[in-house]
């Protein structure tokens, strides 16, 4: 491992870098990041790459009917699982690209036993690419992760782009509404009246431009000269991109719903846990009816969490 102190223009002095300016050079390389991911994640209709999130909830019983009685509970059907699948979210990465090769001249200057040397791509990935890639795949959600992902219940978050743009949900948690079952229809009412429990909605980060000091390079000639902005900033969205993306030695940025790190909310299907409702309903002389609703209290089936990690 080769972490390099880099060299700034002090008054006209070289001085090595303090850990705090090179913070900041780590902001504005996830803020480069932060302006074209290379690892994306939008909202389709169905057949998303990330898989297939389940919703579950119940729904009454089939009315069981005879002309001569109620229908006994133990003869009625128990209310039904009803399940909608979801798999909104999909995964891509930006095709295959070059990025500026290292000329031996292209990087920062540090010093070493009183001697200046360029650092080599090896030296850049150790001190700034791959600590920006540790920040971007922390569970935080601040603009240090500018440019990745995380799911919120609410369509609207502070710092960060709903992705679909449409204020579309990439899964919906419903419940059986009791409120919609009643004795006195049954036959009447649908087997399924759901209820909107929660939304859940994926967002991406918005990043933060940051003041940082431009590091020194060696020219073409030999002589010493500090970056010009758009040059520093063009190089290392190059490579952050290129990192996430392609990196071969364990910084490639990927999203699952099975590992890695979580991030936001986590994803919950709910559902009722009660066993059945039973219920009867005399239309006529000769028109016996009996249902079991849902019922009971809300209870967690099961979590999802979108997750981040690198490899």
């Amino acid at each position: 491992m080769a972490v390099r102190t880099p060299l700034y223009n002090n008054a006209g002095n070289l001085q090595e870098m303090t850990s705090v300016q090179i913070d900041n050079i780590l902001s504005q390389i996830v803020y480069q990041y932060s302006l074209s991911p290379s690892v994306t994640l939008s909202v389709v209709g169905s057949g998303g790459s990330l898989g297939t999130i389940s919703d579950t909830r119940l729904q009454a019983g089939a009315v069981s009917t005879s002309t001569t009685a109620f229908p006994s509970e133990a003869t009625t059907q128990e209310p039904q699982t009803v399940t909608e699948n979801y798999s909104k979210i999909d995964s891509a990465t930006v095709g295959a690209f070059t990025p500026t090769a290292d000329t031996g001249k292209t990087w920062p200057v540090y010093q070493s036993a009183g001697n200046i040397y360029a650092m080599t791509l090896t030296d850049v990935k150790d001190t700034f690419l791959h600590p920006a890639i540790d920040l971007l795949v922390a569970g935080t959600t601040t603009t240090d992760q500018a440019g990745t992902y995380f799911i919120s219940t609410s369509a609207s978050v502070a710092g960060a782009t709903e992705v679909s743009g449409a204020s579309t949900p990439i899964f919906t948690d419903t419940r059986a509404d009791t409120t919609a079952y009643s004795d006195t229809t049954i036959g009447d009412h649908a087997l399924d009246n759901p209820t909107t429990i929660s939304n859940f909605y994926l967002h991406r980060i918005n990043g933060s431009d940051n003041s940082y000091t431009a590091p020194i390079f060696i020219r073409g000639d030999n002589d010493l000269q500090v970056y010009p902005a758009a040059t520093f900033e063009s190089l290392v969205q190059e490579w952050i991109r290129y990192t996430a993306a392609f990196s071969a030695d364990g910084y490639a940025i990927s999203y699952s719903l099975s590992s890695g790190t979580t991030r936001g909310s986590g994803i919950t299907n709910t559902i009722l846990n009660g066993s059945g409702d039973y219920q009867t309903r005399q239309v006529t002389v000769d028109d016996y009816r009996a249902q079991e609703f849902p019922d009971g209290v809300p209870s967690t089936a099961s979590t999802t969490y979108l997750r981040i990690s690198k490899s």
